[in-house]
């Protein structure tokens, strides 16, 4: 029996080892997050009549499509990633994955999520996720990531289309209050990645990567950081200024943005890198909750 049982589990190590990489290059944790703010989307879409499956096989499209933009930013960065401590252990720099094999994956993966999409939501949808994926594979990882410190900026709208996604999925038209939600990751990208790009400055002098503390300075940076988070305040105030969301938002929305606000500030005045790591762990539960709040907020309230 114990035979038996150490043969299962060498087996089971042996598939978990193979399928490992594949899903790391997926970024797994981001999409899980792209994903839940699609889902947010969804919810907070007016009623269409469509099933709680359809609803899923979406989500799974756009999550699918999303693995394959990760993955593809994985294979074009890999010559950079070797030269920076926190992803120097990425499959692709150390060679678990070749790139014809991390290409065929991401291609396959890519394909199978657009055809969900267009089987199980609408072409208008379909077509904006591959296109947002085509902004964060190419356009941001290819020219931006590599030309301008304003990379985060410009490419963070491929990163805060899910919500669009999700509502589009449900009505098959473009509306103005998912915007709104698309607005609110938009502005919170900049602090957020910013954060990280101060506390990991050398990794990305290393790599030659024009973040903005390595071509403007930290100082200038967290200045930058301090203005986008008061306007992520505000634009967080719109959903329930247009009956978006209610109460409840409101109270979690208020609480929320006056803590990241609280700690952008500290770290305005503060020098010693872990505070900017502090703000990037925090700026990453922040999103998590603020589209929880909605999502509570429209089903419960």
């Amino acid at each position: 029996m114990n035979v038996e049982l150490a043969k299962y589990t060498h087996a089971f190590d042996g598939i978990s080892k193979y399928i490992q990489p594949y899903l790391n290059i997926c970024k797994p944790k981001v999409v899980l997050m792209l994903v839940l703010t699609a889902w947010v989307g969804i919810i907070l879409a007016p009623e269409s009549g469509r099933s709680i499956w359809l609803q899923l096989a979406a989500l799974l499209g756009i999550g699918l499509v999303s693995a394959s933009a990760a993955a593809i930013n994985h294979i074009l960065d890999r010559a950079k990633d070797k030269h920076m401590v926190r992803t120097r252990h990425r499959p692709m720099v150390q060679e678990q994955l070749s790139v014809q094999q991390a290409y065929i994956f991401a291609f396959v993966i890519g394909i199978l999520g657009s055809v969900l999409l267009l089987a199980y939501s609408n072409l208008l949808c379909a077509f904006l996720t591959v296109l947002a994926l085509f902004g964060y594979a190419v356009v941001y990882t290819v020219f931006l990531k590599r030309s301008t410190p304003q990379n985060i900026v410009i490419g963070g709208l491929a990163g805060a289309m899910p919500p669009l996604l999700g509502w589009v999925s449900e009505t098959s038209a473009m509306s103005a209050e998912p915007w709104l939600l698309v607005m609110i990751i938009f502005t919170w990208t900049p602090p957020h990645f910013w954060a990280l790009a101060i506390a990991r400055k050398q990794d990305y002098e290393r790599a030659n990567v024009p973040m903005l503390p390595v071509t403007h300075g930290v100082h200038f940076t967290k200045l930058c950081m301090l203005i986008y988070t008061i306007l992520l305040s505000l634009v967080c105030i719109l959903p329930y200024l247009i009956n978006m969301s209610g109460i409840f938002y409101l109270a979690i929305s208020c609480f929320l943005n006056a803590r990241f606000l609280q700690k952008v500030t500290f770290l305005y005045f503060e020098s010693k890198s872990e505070s900017a790591m502090q703000v990037f762990r925090f700026s990453i539960s922040y999103l998590l909750l603020l589209f929880s709040a909605l999502f509570i907020d429209k089903l419960l309230f």
